[in-house]
Order: C-alpha cells, then structure tokens, then sequence
C-alpha cells in the first residue's frame, strides 16, 4: 500500500518543476524496484513519459489527469508486485495496446 500511495503521490504532483540536475535515465534498463526507488523526480518525469508513448502519435495533446493517476496506480501495483522486472516490461503489461 505505500508503494501505491507513493506512485499517487508522484502522479499528483507530475507537473511540478523539473529536476535541478541534469540526469540520463536508461529506462530500457530500469527495474520495477529501481523506478519505485528513484524519488519523486523521477518518478514524475518517468509517469509523465510513460503517459505520452503509450497515447501514440494518434491521439490528442490531453492529459486526462483521472486517467493518468488511475494508470500510475495501476502501474505502481504491478511495479510492487514485479520488483525485477524492466519498467518497459511493467508499462507494457499494464498500459500496451
């Protein structure tokens, strides 16, 4: 439960000011563990990124912000239960078409 109150926490607060120090993120290699690990920047950050790839090119420029929390919580439950596996994989599972 506090892994999901995290991810919420996170989703709530995904657009406030970006981080202060530049960071390269690898998120083909990034573990469930990992993300729920990293802080709330990059938790924010990797949300925010996650919402827009799945949308695809086809859909509107709208954040739906029931939607996005709803999805992080999804994610942040399956990342709690999956701690080994790559976020790609997670975000697959939980939010691929």
């Amino acid at each position: 439960m506090k892994i999901t109150a995290s991810i919420l926490l996170a989703a709530a607060l995904a657009f406030s000011s970006a981080p202060a120090n530049a960071v390269v993120l690898d998120l083909s290699t990034m573990t469930c563990k990992q993300f729920i690990e990293s802080g709330d920047d990059t938790i924010k950050l990797v949300l925010t990124w996650m919402d827009g790839w799945y949308k695809g090119d086809s859909d509107e420029a709208i954040i739906d912000t029931d939607v996005f929390v709803e999805n992080a919580k999804k994610f942040g439950t399956y990342c709690g239960q999956n701690p080994t596996i790559s976020i790609v994989n997670a975000a697959e599972a939980v939010l691929g078409k």
